[in-house]
């Protein structure tokens, strides 16, 4: 009777992990192009102690261009780890990697690349998925700190699937509302002109990324949620 148990016990665990939503994206040349970045970060995290009570901003690549973070956040202290166009996909793999090495008081997440309007863009419930298990592996190792969300960013460069992108943005608010633990920061609405479209003025020539003022903006809005969670 034991060696049936604890066959249906295998069985049963080897069905959950093959239902995990990561499994598909471990092996992904996409994903695994990563690996340098994150082994720089691991270097930093070897070579340069963590201040006390720091927030972790972790994302794409409007968390590692945000050159002026430290001063404009104030007087927080911050651990950066953004990386060029990350994805839920990788940020999820890479999450304990990532995320173990600190003990800040709270982390805050930007991602911004799932839906592009490109071939391989994820349906909106699978970035959901994504960012919920990007919290359930935080949850094991820091189970009581605050998590944040910036919301996705409307922007001339990606407009036409900003349709999408707001189902993603709705589904993580909603999402964000069933744990007092978790935040959802709102920012569209700051970026968005007269005539309801994103501001030009506050992008690079790219129209994606944010400059200098877009970088203010943002920071006013983050500051704004972290003090009101944090106090």
């Amino acid at each position: 009777m034991k060696g049936i148990q604890r066959s249906i016990f295998y069985i049963a665990l080897f069905a959950l992990a093959s239902c995990s939503p990561i499994k598909k994206y471990q092996k992904d040349k996409d994903v695994l192009a990563w690996e340098k970045d994150i082994k720089a970060f691991e270097k930093l995290d070897a070579e340069q102690p963590d201040p006390q009570n720091a927030i972790l901003f972790t994302g794409s690549s409007s968390i590692r261009l945000w050159d002026n973070i430290h001063e404009d956040l104030k007087p927080y202290e911050v651990i950066q780890r953004g990386y060029g166009g990350a994805h839920f996909d990788d940020l999820a793999v890479y999450a304990k990697r990532i995320i173990y090495p600190h003990n800040p008081q709270a982390v805050v997440v930007f991602v911004a690349n799932d839906i592009t309007g490109g071939n391989n863009d994820k349906e909106p419930k699978e970035v959901l998925n994504l960012y919920q298990y990007v919290v359930k592996q935080t949850r094991k190792k820091l189970p009581n700190e605050k998590i944040f969300f910036i919301q996705i960013t409307p922007t001339n460069s990606r407009w036409k699937v900003w349709d999408k992108t707001t189902e993603v943005n709705n589904l993580i608010k909603s999402y964000s509302a069933t744990d007092p633990n978790l935040f959802y920061i709102e920012t569209a609405d700051a970026f968005l002109g007269a005539d309801g479209k994103p501001n030009a003025n506050l992008f690079r020539d790219d129209q994606l990324h944010l400059n200098l003022d877009g970088y203010k903006i943002w920071s006013r809005i983050i500051l704004e949620n972290l003090n009101k969670a944090l106090k």
